[in-house]
């Protein structure tokens, strides 16, 4: 069974899977992240996220602490680019309490300004901890050069300064713009009916007032390829190869989801991680990713490495990547690579809250899901022509820039 969606009169749309389970997972998901921030509001969606936690018209934060954990259930948020996500994990029984609280923190919060300076110092320690680490640190800098001119481009965890500046009013505004119920997703899986989610759904989401949104999202500024290297001192160099690269709504974001796959998905052969790691011993860790936002795309290439070897695995890199890019891929390994990828889909919709996260997000964005055999079968039909031409689109060397950390 496949997701059911149930859409409520303010916009807010249910989505919904039965599975047989003593645990319940549910979420929010707004269609809301860093980049809706205006310029003065760097930060804004970000520490919104965490000043939810800190008092409703009905709840102190410590209350809101425990009402789950009290329970042995979790409570927890997250901010991207483009999403904010309030998510909870409960025993089944207690379903209707974490849909009533995630409801209560979202529509219900007052901020009060004495737990906002608190949560302002937790946040300049955690924008302190990404700058003792610089693999993480390094895709932070390298979004910001890529997207250079446009606010896709900005740190989500902001800047200390504006940080501190920001006021109760600061959120509630930010509320009131970007938290418009028509993008917004409310999302289950467990082992509840149809009947009993609706139910729940009518009772805290469906007296929330209507809102529709009244802006869109900027385009990106015009990109330029770049080579930077940045000394950092680290013990070992950490480099960046990436590019631009396609939006949600282009169809060929599932070649190049297969296609990042095989360069540097999670399994050991890799191509990557064959020529860099295992046949060369250059890397402990090499990976590629490919990030799809709403009019434009990341696909990057990771590595870290001895400072000595670091043009050695440039040019490593450059070769698989030239490979690809010459159509030297055999119909035996683009076999593999998409039985490989369609197992691990599987074995991911086997994980219930990362899935139903993952629909939550299909829905904001196509207000559907491609049921699993439908993926499976668009996967199976690409052609190695097809993967080629996205190779030499997204990894052409015209288009390829790079960031170094020594």
């Amino acid at each position: 069974m496949e997701f059911t969606c149930y859409t409520l009169p303010n916009g807010i749309r249910c989505i919904h899977r039965q599975v047989r389970s003593a645990v319940t997972n549910c979420a929010l998901t707004v269609n809301t992240g860093s980049r809706d921030e205006m310029a003065s509001e760097q930060g804004l969606a970000h520490l919104l996220e965490h000043a939810f936690f800190k008092g409703t018209t009905h709840r102190r934060a410590y209350h809101i602490n425990c009402r789950l954990e009290n329970l042995g259930g979790e409570l927890n948020a997250y901010t991207t680019k483009e999403e904010t996500v309030i998510h909870a994990t409960t025993l089944r029984a207690d379903f209707a309490k974490a849909a009533e609280l995630i409801s209560d923190i979202v529509f219900c919060s007052v901020f009060p300004e004495h737990e906002l300076e608190k949560e302002k110092e937790v946040i300049v320690d955690e924008i302190n901890s990404y700058k003792d680490s610089p693999v993480d640190r390094i895709f932070d800098d390298f979004e910001d050069l890529l997207f250079a001119g446009s606010s896709l481009g900005h740190n989500i965890l902001g800047r200390k300064a504006d940080l501190m500046k920001y006021r109760r009013e600061d959120l509630l505004a930010f509320v009131k713009r970007t938290y418009n119920t028509d993008q917004m997703v409310f999302s289950v899986i467990g082992n509840l009916s149809f009947r009993r989610f609706t139910e729940v759904c009518d009772r805290f989401f469906g007296g929330i007032p209507a809102s529709v949104r009244n802006f869109g999202r900027d385009a990106v500024a015009e990109y330029k390829p770049f080579e930077k290297t940045i000394n950092r001192k680290c013990y070992q160099t950490h480099c960046i190869i990436g590019g631009r690269a396609y939006n949600l709504n282009d169809d060929r974001r599932l070649g190049l989801s297969l296609l990042t796959n095989l360069l540097g998905g999670p399994s050991a052969n890799s191509l990557l991680n064959l020529a860099v790691r295992e046949r060369s011993g250059l890397s402990y860790n090499i990976e590629a990713g490919y990030t799809p936002f709403s009019n434009t795309g990341l696909a990057t290439i990771y590595f870290g490495t001895e400072k000595e070897k670091t043009e050695e695995c440039i040019e490593l890199v450059d070769r698989v990547l030239n490979d690809i890019r010459s159509g030297r891929l055999s119909d035996r390994r683009l076999s593999i690579a998409k039985k490989q990828y369609v197992g691990q889909i599987a074995i991911a919709m086997e994980h219930n809250e990362n899935y139903m996260l993952s629909a939550a997000r299909s829905y904001l964005v196509y207000n559907q899901m491609d049921p699993a055999d439908v993926i499976c079968r668009k996967i199976q039909e690409l052609t190695r022509d097809e993967l080629v031409a996205i190779a030499n689109e997204v990894y052409g060397k015209e288009n390829l820039s790079t960031l170094i950390y020594r």
